[in-house]
């Protein structure tokens, strides 16, 4: 009961705007008073947790997101995908969506993803006509692709929290990213089919558009050279996700301030000044977070939430679909970083206990969580998108609703079990038969870690 009103308390604090640190340590302050634990025995736990090389890799990610975003770089991967669907009516939307995937690749940030991108996209979809509401709906359903395209923040702390290899985890929402971005664009550009009042880019010799085509490329070359690079250097091995991140990082400035000039000595310190707050914030309630991970393990809760699923249901099939409605949930209202910090240490050995591999379940979580983001009624990057563009929330609503059941769903349900499939097709044996689950996939987590 302590720990449920304590999970509650969490989450009516974060609704009425209570700063995530402190939501926590309320609600740690109250579960420590209310079961006698002793703050002497879990502080040096929650700094211990942090004292990692693999969360060194997030804040660089974090700087290098900020820089990517200052720096215009986004501006030149959006100038060369416009350059190849430009004619097609709502084409724009399609580029939206795949600059968001392809600077997701860069930052690994969602947030970034829409302040960069989206700021860029929108005033040429309002130029051109699109309807404001399915252009923030476009932007905002895009930005989680951040989350999911490797190298991703999110999957870097899951990773840590749940001790799996971070090339494993980036793999594992790879697929699942580059699904949702072919299901988004095909979406977009069904919904705008019908927008007669849609301009489209005018029609140029074939010489004129090869010239173009160059002078683009040549612009966006240094923009994905970084993905290359980094992207690259993790798959084969060359360097760690932290050795990636410093690369990216020290890649970023010279071709920020002196490629695409968006970058200053002044808005360079102000970059880093912000992405230390943010980090500052974000260790602050990582400490929070797993002193009370601490006080979930003593107290047992994952087997106590896997004994009440049990109750409602034997059916592995029902028990993943409650687990993922609770991810979706905590997606809605939460931060992504909270809401992994939060998730992983209940919700892993809960799914472990089913069958699913802890790699497998990363690409889950990513999924639902990146859908949590957009999903009304709280839907976080649905109302920054919303601003961003200017539009009425009535008119973004149906079509981030049809973006949600037409490439999201789809997504998710590909995501847990179409690697299901794939799993009892090469080992025809089924270990766990009280549950009708799948192999554990060991084979990965052995095959894949590095760290």
């Amino acid at each position: 009961m302590v720990l449920a009103i304590g999970i509650i308390a969490t989450v009516i604090l974060l609704v009425v705007g209570v700063p995530v640190a402190f939501a926590f340590g309320g609600s740690l302050a109250y579960m420590v008073l209310s079961l006698g634990y002793s703050p002497q025995m879990l502080l040096p736990y929650g700094f211990s947790k942090v004292n990692s090389v693999v969360l060194m890799a997030m804040p660089l990610f974090i700087l290098c997101g900020g820089i990517m975003e200052k720096g215009g770089i986004g501006k030149s991967l959006v100038d060369l995908i416009e350059h190849f669907i430009g004619r097609i009516r709502g084409g724009l939307a399609p580029v939206e969506v795949v600059a968001s995937a392809v600077f997701g690749a860069i930052t690994g940030s969602g947030a970034a993803t829409l302040t960069c991108i989206g700021s860029i996209v929108a005033p040429r979809m309002t130029e051109k006509h699109y309807p404001k509401g399915i252009t923030a709906a476009v932007i905002a359903n895009a930005a989680p692709l951040g989350m999911l395209i490797p190298p991703s923040a999110m999957m870097i702390l899951y990773a840590w929290s749940g001790t799996q290899s971070v090339l494993a985890c980036f793999l594992a929402t790879l697929v699942p990213g580059i699904i949702l971005t072919v299901f988004q664009s095909a979406v977009s550009l069904v919904m705008l089919h019908g927008h007669k009042e849609i301009t489209v880019t005018d029609a140029i010799p074939a010489q004129e558009w090869t010239k173009t085509l160059g002078v683009k490329t040549k612009s966006a070359i240094p923009a994905i050279v970084m993905p290359v690079i980094i992207l690259g250097g993790i798959y084969g091995g060359v360097f760690t996700a932290m050795e990636a991140a410093a690369v990216a990082t020290l890649y970023s400035i010279p071709v920020a301030i002196f490629v695409y000039r968006g970058l200053n000595g002044k808005t360079l310190l102000k970059t880093i000044r912000s992405s230390c707050i943010s980090i500052g914030a974000i260790f602050s309630m990582t400490i929070m977070l797993n002193m009370i991970c601490k006080v979930f393990i003593l107290e047992d809760l994952p087997s106590q939430i896997m004994n009440i699923l049990m109750g409602i249901s034997s059916n592995k099939t029902v028990i993943m679909l409650m687990i993922n409605i609770f991810m979706l949930l905590i997606g809605m209202i939460m931060d992504d970083v909270s809401s992994v910090l939060l998730c992983t240490p209940i919700l892993l050995p809960i799914v472990t206990q089913l069958g699913i591999s802890p790699i497998h379940f990363a690409a889950i979580l990513g999924v639902n969580l990146g859908m949590g983001t957009v999903t009304p009624p709280c839907a976080p990057f649905l109302y920054m998108a919303t601003n961003l563009v200017g539009a009425d929330f009535k008119d973004t609503l149906k079509p981030c609703l049809m973006l949600i059941a037409f490439a999201w769903l789809p997504t998710l349900l590909l995501t847990i079990f179409a690697h299901f499939g794939i799993q009892i097709h090469q080992l025809r044996i089924d270990p766990f038969p009280e549950f009708q689950c799948v192999i554990l996939n060991t084979h990965q987590r052995s095959s894949l870690r590095y760290n």
